[in-house]
């Protein structure tokens, strides 16, 4: 059965400048992994059509497909684990949530389904903007 992760992405102001980090570490030559000192107990879960859900400002705005949970060393020589993401990158429905630190699991059904994409390949509506208007009850 899958289980996905939910993890803040710090620094990024918004999906495009997600977008923008990943495509230069990309073109650079640069695997897209993010280093994390806890490997997920529910790995072979994870690994099984998992993706990791991006929280920007306080909103789960896109999702990552995982391809590989990699064990790996830091600096300091202690044990972490690399998760290794597949490229693309896609819109969700906009869904706020509460701040929290590392990552954590997300089950499918309260996983967010993904945004049809406009006619020129962009989001229909900023992702913040539309968790806004769902606040509102206007959505």
């Amino acid at each position: 059965m899958t289980v996905h992760l939910k993890k803040l992405s710090v620094g990024s102001e918004s999906l495009a400048s997600l977008r923008q980090w990943q495509e230069a570490r990309c073109k650079a030559g640069f695997e897209l992994m993010h280093v994390t000192r806890n490997t997920p107990r529910r790995a072979e879960e994870v690994l099984d059509g998992g993706s990791i859900f991006w929280v920007i400002k306080g909103v789960m705005c896109a999702r990552q497909p995982i391809v590989e949970l990699r064990e790996m060393q830091r600096a300091d020589g202690k044990p972490a684990c690399g998760i290794v993401l597949a490229p693309e990158i896609f819109a969700v429905e906009p869904m706020r949530v509460r701040i929290f630190q590392g990552w954590r699991y997300l089950e499918v059904k309260d996983a967010p389904a993904d945004l049809p994409m406009a006619a020129d390949g962009d989001e229909a509506m900023p992702p913040e903007l539309v968790a806004e208007l769902r606040e509102l009850g206007l959505l």
